[in-house]
């Protein structure tokens, strides 16, 4: 069954590990006849929320009018939603994050978005698989909240100039996610 999928993505390096394993997941993705929609965060304006909980009750899914009302509808539309990212400081990126905050809004405006799978692929300059816990841990529990399953996760330490991906087996890793979904 081909599936609607939306790839969020939380790197400003266009040319960085994380892209590189993003194009990966995302190739093997439309092989297969999936749909993706790629939104890069870090290239759009997309501000935190700011719990008003006023959601959906202008028309668009966030009264504070930015980009993450561009990718809502898709959002809301996918069978998958994957989330590619570096950890910065020993976590979520700001670029990514407020759009994991808006995801708020689906559940304020009481959108049934539940039953979606979800997956990660992330990376990270150390090398303990614990540093990407700061990523791993709150994606994990916002897709139970959200009530998605998770599909899978692509965790690759060790990398942090643009190219050290290329070192490890992360985007055949990322391929491979996508034959999971």
């Amino acid at each position: 069954m081909n599936k609607k999928i939306v790839v969020i993505t939380g790197s400003p390096r266009k040319n960085g590990n994380s892209f590189a394993m993003t194009d990966a997941f995302i190739q093997a993705a439309e092989a297969k006849g999936h749909q993706v929609i790629r939104f890069d965060a870090a290239m759009r304006n997309v501000g935190g929320c700011h719990a008003c909980e006023t959601c959906f009750k202008t028309g668009k899914p966030c009264s504070f009018d930015d980009d993450f009302n561009a990718i809502a509808p898709s959002i809301l539309k996918a069978d998958v939603v994957v989330f590619t990212t570096p950890v910065y400081w020993y976590s979520i990126p700001a670029q990514i994050k407020g759009v994991i905050d808006k995801l708020f809004s689906f559940v304020v405006g009481g959108k049934d978005i539940a039953g979606k799978e979800c997956a990660m692929i992330v990376c990270c300059e150390e090398d303990d698989m614990s540093v990407m816990d700061g990523v791993r841990i709150p994606l994990e529990r916002s897709a139970a909240l959200l009530k998605w399953h998770m599909a899978g996760e692509v965790l690759v330490p060790g990398v942090l100039n643009a190219g050290d991906i290329d070192k490890t087996d992360g985007c055949k890793q990322a391929a491979e996610l996508a034959e999971k979904i």
